[in-house]
């Protein structure tokens, strides 16, 4: 799987479901209330996220999708900030219906030294009256040949009762659109005919009154979800082991997660994961390892996440999944990728040259400036760049073919062509942790060496150079 395909795909995706606010009080406890047997947090300051569905939303748009919403809130304070979150993303809301008759759900929590102490909700759970599902019937229906796939998130706050969610089915499937659903409650019959579920073991447990504790019983579930429901497929997500999805056989698809700090929210990007692949062309096999592979960058982070592509596509290369081509990246994008190896703590090293003829003393210089940190980062002196180094012969060996050898390598993590004399703006991009250079450099001045925290000077292997290659094959050649 070629992550870096999906750069520019911006799918139209509808979400349809229960929208609310994560709301945070941050603060610090340094004393018990005289007046009851309780902390007294001093707050320092608040935060508000998406929360429900609109964390589905917030991994899609991170991802670059184009979103619409469709829910029904209340007309307070609280819609108001609900609406300034999704127009800050550029979500469309279009399809949001507000009702007097109810509450915006915001859900409250009080922080100290990074734990939770209290929450408190204010939230109507009741199912929407029929004039507000119709409403966003017509809605939808005026609007729906736009959306490429349709995303059911529900969280059991009202808003898609049984007889909206069937109607939204029959209308999806009659225009040949997927619907996928993230399910609750214990009867899934609301959700008949979507293209596929995505509950957990538990929630799959408790919906089909199976315990799943062998691969037979896994099996018999998956059976019961997709024959009674009428799904296309069915997946159960299964925490550390993995994902598991069904259409007339159990495939499974093992976790990749190696660090676990945080499962909130984790279900909300598998689900938009899948989605977002489907859309590009993506197997479902294919979206499901896309997905899995975005949980895992997921949950490595604290609270509810998301995972950009960048990240999913380093992700991806530190398992050594990756192919050759994804370690070819170019300048606009390696700012974002060293952003998420910083936060993950690692060190980075930055070398660049014109590598034309590769030979041993390349890849030894190579491997010696990798064991500086933990992520080589290889600036590419391009085509025209070369030929005003070093003549209008050089180089033997296209930009192209130069970049694709040096990825291959074990050493290099990313190689990034670039087109200047001096590679000044990439290494003012990276900013590395180590800058390295020739031998041939002591006591000249390096390019990048007031960004870099330190410079290294590697000696080259005498004899081996590629003008040195030239210069033999030329011999034997005449």
């Amino acid at each position: 799987m070629i992550i870096k395909e999906l750069k520019n795909h911006n799918p139209h995706i509808l979400v349809v479901g229960d929208l609310m606010i994560d709301h945070y009080l941050w603060g610090e406890c340094n004393r018990i209330s005289p007046e009851a047997p309780v902390q007294v947090v001093d707050i320092k300051k608040e935060s508000s996220v998406l929360g429900g569905a609109g964390n589905v939303i917030n991994n899609l748009v991170t991802f670059g999708a184009k979103v619409s919403v469709a829910t029904v809130v209340g007309d307070g304070e609280n819609t108001k900030e609900l609406f300034t979150l999704l127009q800050s993303i550029d979500v469309d809301c279009s399809n949001i219906i507000t009702s007097s008759q109810r509450k915006t759900s915001k859900k409250s929590r009080v922080i100290s030294s990074n734990q939770q102490i209290i929450r408190f909700d204010k939230e109507d759970t009741s199912d929407i009256d029929k004039n507000n599902e119709t409403k966003i019937i017509e809605l939808i229906t005026q609007s729906i040949d736009k959306y490429e796939i349709i995303i059911l998130s529900d969280y059991g706050k009202g808003v898609l009762t049984n007889s909206l969610t069937q109607k939204l089915i029959t209308l999806a499937k009659s225009k040949k659109i997927k619907v996928l659903v993230d399910p609750k409650g214990d009867d899934y019959n609301k959700y008949s005919g979507a293209f596929l579920l995505t509950p957990n073991k538990k929630e799959a447990s408790i919906a089909s009154k199976i315990t799943i504790d062998t691969d037979k019983a896994l099996i018999k579930t998956h059976q019961f979800l997709k024959q009674s429901i009428h799904l296309d497929y069915s997946i159960i997500t299964l925490s550390e082991d993995g994902i598991s999805i069904y259409d007339d056989k159990l495939t499974q698809i093992p976790t990749v997660a190696q660090e676990v700090y945080d499962v909130t929210g984790a279900g909300d990007t598998v689900i938009a994961s899948i989605a977002y692949g489907l859309t590009y062309g993506f197997s479902v096999k294919s979206a499901v390892e896309f997905a899995n592979y975005a949980a895992a960058v997921v949950v490595a982070k604290i609270g509810s996440a998301t995972a950009t592509l960048s990240e999913i596509e380093e992700y991806v290369s530190s398992l050594h999944k990756s192919s050759t081509q994804d370690h070819i990246v170019d300048i606009n994008d390696i700012e974002l990728r060293v952003k998420a190896l910083k936060q993950r703590g690692k060190k980075i090293v930055f070398t660049n040259g014109c590598f034309d003829i590769l030979h041993v003393g390349h890849v030894k210089y190579l491997e010696i400036a990798k064991s500086f940190g933990d992520v080589l980062i290889l600036g590419l002196n391009s085509d025209e760049s070369v030929r005003a180094l070093k003549g209008e012969s050089r180089p033997i060996n296209t930009q192209d073919d130069r970049a694709y050898i040096l990825s291959a390598l074990e050493s290099v993590d990313y190689v990034v062509p670039f087109e200047s004399d001096t590679p000044y703006e990439l290494i003012r991009l990276i900013k590395p942790n180590i800058l390295v250079k020739g031998g041939d450099y002591k006591g000249k001045e390096v390019v990048g060496s007031d960004i870099a925290d330190e410079l290294k000077l590697v000696d080259f292997i005498d004899g081996k150079s590629t003008t040195n290659t030239i210069k033999n094959i030329q011999c034997q050649h005449f």
